[in-house]
């Protein structure tokens, strides 16, 4: 997992720290961002307790159990805990990944640090704006282009077409890649990023769309698909396994192939 760690110089203040649990002798302790537009006295690291032996197995299980049970405040999204719907995606221990499906114990330290996505605007507490993520993935036309006439029943395709869609079509569009890559750190206003360029990828090499000359030409700009430096954080932190950065770098090849 890819870490990503607050600088020294962090102006990150210590918040609140609550009882532990009376009695319990398997406690396990949080420090979970918190940060309000109606405080003016955050952003700040509240530290919380929790008894392991009545919590359930995975991350998002114990900021619910925190929510409901000691602080209704924290403020964070989920929704299928199931891996499916990506809301849940923040920093956990330094990587990003997504709280429904990473175990606590795979949370090696001894304290289990949460953050909201870097790199992102803070709505609240664990919650990052992604009003701009979700516009570049609308800009690359993420549905089935046609020009030819409606088949009568559905678009055909074949079992080995169909294999190349494997490893895309799985993103859940969480933001954990993106938000794990320097070059989207640094150029996020103008680079696409490595979700929506895989799933760019994804419509591009689907042999039902009609539409690759078009969006081949809505990628080529020195920064939508080039400020990709395969640097491989993408990969690696991705909840789902996927490999963004090979799907860009099969772009790249195709922007090749057709101008020769």
């Amino acid at each position: 997992m890819v870490q990503l760690t607050l600088p020294k110089n962090s102006r990150m203040k210590t918040g609140k720290t609550w009882p532990k649990p009376e009695g319990a002798t398997n406690v396990r302790k949080f420090q979970i961002y918190r940060w309000s537009p109606d405080d003016d006295a955050n952003p700040t690291i509240d530290t919380y307790f929790l008894d392991m032996d009545k919590c359930g197995p995975m991350v998002l299980d114990a900021l619910i159990k925190i929510k409901n049970e000691i602080d209704p405040t924290l403020t964070f999204r989920r929704s299928c805990r199931e891996g499916i719907c990506g809301s849940c995606a923040m920093n956990i221990d330094g990587g990003n990944t997504l709280a429904c499906i990473f175990g606590l114990d795979e949370v090696k330290s001894k304290v289990i640090k949460i953050y909201p996505l870097p790199h992102m605007p803070v709505v609240r507490d664990l919650i990052p704006d992604l009003t701009h993520f979700y516009a570049q993935h609308a800009s690359i036309m993420p549905w089935l282009e046609t020009k030819t006439n409606r088949p009568a029943k559905e678009w055909r395709q074949s079992i080995e077409d169909r294999k190349k869609l494997d490893g895309l079509y799985e993103c859940v569009m969480c933001a954990s890649c993106s938000t794990s890559c320097p070059s989207y750190w640094w150029n996020g206003d103008r680079y696409l990023g490595p979700a929506a360029l895989l799933h760019a990828y994804r419509w591009i090499i689907d042999s039902r769309d009609e539409a690759t000359p078009e969006r081949l030409d809505q990628l080529e700009d020195p920064f939508k698909l080039y400020r990709c430096h395969t640097i491989m954080n993408c990969a690696k932190t991705c909840p789902k396994g996927l490999n963004p950065a090979a799907a860009i770098s099969s772009i790249k090849q195709m922007m090749v192939e057709r101008t020769v």
